[in-house]
């Protein structure tokens, strides 16, 4: 049988098919993308009016295009990785929008947003110290503080702290979150070509069609609400400005949403890895893992600056440079110009946002679980020994900081008060832990195959 070479030039192909292959990177990211701008409405809910203050879908896709085009400008335009919103910090969100303490005791829904914000900046600000640290002291020294045995319990507490949000959205309307889940399964399964590259965008897309016929049908949610409303797209222009809204700080946000970056960081060295192995470059060496990193880590801290989500390298788009074997990075720049033209078209943005609660809820149950999973085979990947108390007592204070603080710690520092998320509190005891536990296992070149998953190339 012949292989398929790769394709690194993509002019060579001509400007039409560039422009679709553009187009379909743009798809491969959209769904998971607008998604979390959706997620964070649901969160940033006033209870008197109902009105919702979360991340607004027009700013996300814009910043998730020049993010990308910023990312490459630092990784010399030789990376073709797409920046897309991360999951990584929406239970950050969540407990801001939830918390009632110091600044934040009665202030309203409509003020939270810009706090988090600030949050993100901060933790794009740690890429960057980790970019320094990288540079000066090499990628396999500073990994050492962070083994699977400290990572993968982290990122497995981001999915399950998440998961009570993904059965009370599914709650509203049960039929169309199983309509959700159950193509998404097809489609990821069984599905071929195109089909398994994007299976959350058509799971959004068919609940979406299936909530229309219930509307039209004159079908309401169990509880008598509508399933769909269109009042906000009949309003909305079909040119406008992204809603661009200031970053502002405060110590006890800073501390709920900077954390994740730990988590952040390590899916960022994981996707590069994955990168490298399916273009056949190593770009953890060429242009280098701290080009990649301040990259993310400056495009994820402007978009937080004008109230944007958190920016990380997207799975999705490395399974489509896999399956059409074009791996030239302007490819990807194409996609981002298409998400940034988008990003002025504010009554397809309120299309999207009419999306029902029960269809986010449908599509978490994958997300969210997969989430997890992710943490798991970063364990699995790398032998970790649970046979050995050290990691298991490790793994165990990290699980249950993480899900056991459901509202953090709140402490006093003179007149502030400061909360930590449990996430931030598992990160920390399991850094800690790992650093002062005798005993430890995991040396890095000894599994090849666990490290590159890890972006430690021999």
């Amino acid at each position: 049988m012949n292989q398929q070479q790769p394709i690194r030039d993509a002019r060579t192909l001509g400007v039409p098919k560039m422009l679709l292959l553009g187009l379909q990177h743009m798809f491969a990211m959209f769904g998971a993308t607008i998604l979390v701008p959706i997620l964070t409405n649901l969160y940033f809910v006033d209870p008197a009016t109902g009105t919702s203050y979360g991340l607004s879908i027009q700013v996300t896709l814009i910043c998730a295009g020049l993010g990308t085009l910023f990312f490459h400008a630092c990784a010399k335009l030789k990376v073709p990785a797409f920046l897309g919103s991360s999951f990584a910090f929406l239970g950050g969100f969540q407990t801001i929008a939830n918390l009632q303490m110091g600044i934040f005791k009665g202030m309203p829904m409509s003020e939270r947003l810009p706090y988090a914000c600030g949050g993100i900046v901060v933790a794009g600000c740690l890429y960057l110290i980790l970019a320094l640290v990288i540079k000066l002291v090499g990628v396999k020294k500073v990994m050492r503080f962070l083994p699977p045995v400290v990572t993968g319990p982290v990122i497995v507490c981001i999915g399950l702290t998440l998961a009570p949000s993904a059965i009370s959205n599914a709650s509203t309307n049960w039929l169309l979150a199983l309509v959700a889940l159950v193509i998404i399964v097809v489609c990821n399964i069984w599905g071929k070509g195109m089909v398994k590259i994007i299976p959350i965008l058509l799971g959004v897309v068919g609940a979406y069609v299936v909530a229309l016929i219930m509307h039209f049908a004159g079908l309401t949610n169990p509880d008598g609400t509508a399933i769909l409303t269109f009042a906000g797209a009949a309003k909305a222009a079909w040119v406008g400005l992204p809603p661009f809204h200031f970053a502002k700080f405060d110590l006890t946000a800073i501390l709920v949403m900077a954390p994740i970056a730990i988590a952040t960081m390590m899916e960022h060295i994981g996707d590069m890895s994955a990168i490298s192995a399916t273009v056949g470059q190593n770009f953890i060496e060429n242009p280098g893992l701290h080009r990649t990193l301040i990259g993310d880590g400056v495009a994820t801290a402007l978009a937080g600056l004008v109230g944007g989500p958190a920016n990380t390298t997207y799975g999705e788009n490395t399974g489509v440079l896999e399956l059409s074997k074009v791996h030239d990075p302007r490819v990807i720049r194409i996609a981002a110009c298409f998400a940034i033209a988008l990003s002025f078209i504010p009554k397809m943005a309120e299309v999207i946002g009419s999306l029902p609660a029960s269809i986010i809820g449908g599509v978490s149950f994958i997300l969210y679980g997969m989430i997890s999973a992710i943490g798991v085979r970063n364990i699995v990947e790398n032998k970790v020994d649970f046979t050995k108390s050290r990691n298991l007592i490790i793994a165990a204070v990290i699980l249950v900081c993480g899900l056991g603080f459901g509202s953090g710690l709140t402490f006093q520092i003179g007149s502030a008060s400061l909360t930590l998320t449990g996430l931030a509190i598992a990160a920390i005891a399991g850094i800690v832990l790992n650093a002062v536990l005798p005993g430890k296992d995991y040396e890095f070149g000894v599994n090849p195959e666990g490290d590159q998953n890890r972006g430690i190339h021999q």
